[in-house]
């Protein structure tokens, strides 16, 4: 196992990942919601959803975003987890690029790389949904409503997309995050990534801030749950890199693992050179930031501080 530094760049934040870790802090999808509503410098407007590009710095049509994701490899999408408008978003843009990329995949943060054997049978059509759950251990791991992600498998299963599993096994980050790497196992080490980056400056004391936020008996290291999380992080964009062939893949994961990219999205690219692209969505009175991906989804009901007055709301 190598510990290497990060890729060139400086980030300014991100949330942490771990619901096990830190209890309700992570239910809604690992980024904790600010009382701020908005997009940095850009006027207060909550009368529909909107699509902004941090590129131009405007609102974009779906089309217009859909129209750029196709050109990349890896197309990252944020979540809040209990949020079912985030999901349906998700159905929406896997289905636009599937009409373009017929045979893509799709990564998702809920399965951990030992039930590949069971979302294969799951891709391929073999299995119905409540033995899928039985299998996969849903309710024992993931824990939230199935009913948030059915619409997104069910699609997976009948157009038999290829499904692939990222997490590490859910019981692993919190013994690191009290033990340290150095106390696992021979046995749990074996799910560990082949490099670790825990070099990112500004990664590191963001999670600092984070973790002073919150007291977990047992859980006082913040030297552990940094360890725990940047494993979380190379993890899954080492799963990402394995599973990454020819053709184009699709990730869903919370939005805490892509906000300025400094989670599964450059640890991957360290990985494969794969251009990529990032899409956040935000939740309902969320402050947000041109720099937390290439896109950011408001959800109706948020609203911006500052969009130019010669931009029309582009149509989504």
């Amino acid at each position: 196992m190598t510990f290497h530094k990060p890729l060139a760049g400086w980030v300014i934040q991100l949330a942490a990942v771990f619901f096990l870790l830190l209890g309700s802090f992570f239910l809604q999808g690992c980024v904790p919601a600010s009382r701020a509503p908005g997009i940095k410098g850009m006027p207060s407007s909550a009368a529909a959803d909107r699509i902004l590009s941090a590129t131009r710095r405007q609102p974009v049509s779906f089309q217009q975003m859909i129209g750029d994701l196709q050109k990349v490899k890896v197309v990252y999408i944020g979540e809040r987890h209990t949020d079912p408008r985030h999901h349906r978003i998700q159905l929406r843009i896997l289905k636009a690029l599937y009409r373009s990329h017929p045979r893509l995949s799709v990564g998702m943060e809920m399965f951990d790389t030992t039930y590949q054997p069971v979302l294969d049978r799951w891709s391929k059509g073999e299995l119905d949904r409540q033995t899928f759950l039985r299998l996969t251990h849903w309710y024992a791991n993931w824990k939230f409503d199935y009913k948030l992600y059915a619409d997104i498998l069910d699609f997976i299963k009948a157009r038999h997309i290829h499904l692939v599993a990222l997490n590490v096994p859910f019981y692993i980050p919190p013994k690191i995050s009290t033990g340290g790497i150095d106390s696992l196992s021979a046995q749990d080490r074996r799910y560990l990534p082949d490099k670790i980056d825990l070099h990112n400056r500004a990664h590191r004391a963001y999670l600092k801030r984070i973790f002073s936020f919150h007291h977990i008996k047992g859980r006082t290291s913040f030297e552990y749950f940094y360890e725990a999380q940047c494993v979380w992080e190379d993890a899954m964009a080492q799963a990402v890199a394995d599973s990454l062939g020819q053709n184009p893949m699709v990730v869903l994961a919370g939005n805490g693992h892509i906000i300025h990219k400094f989670g599964i999205p450059e640890r991957a690219f360290v990985r494969t050179g794969a251009p990529f692209r990032t899409v956040y969505l935000a939740a309902s009175g969320e402050h947000t930031d041109f720099s937390f991906a290439d896109y950011i989804w408001l959800i109706k009901g948020a609203t911006i501080k500052s969009e130019p007055v010669q931009q029309a709301r582009a149509s989504l």
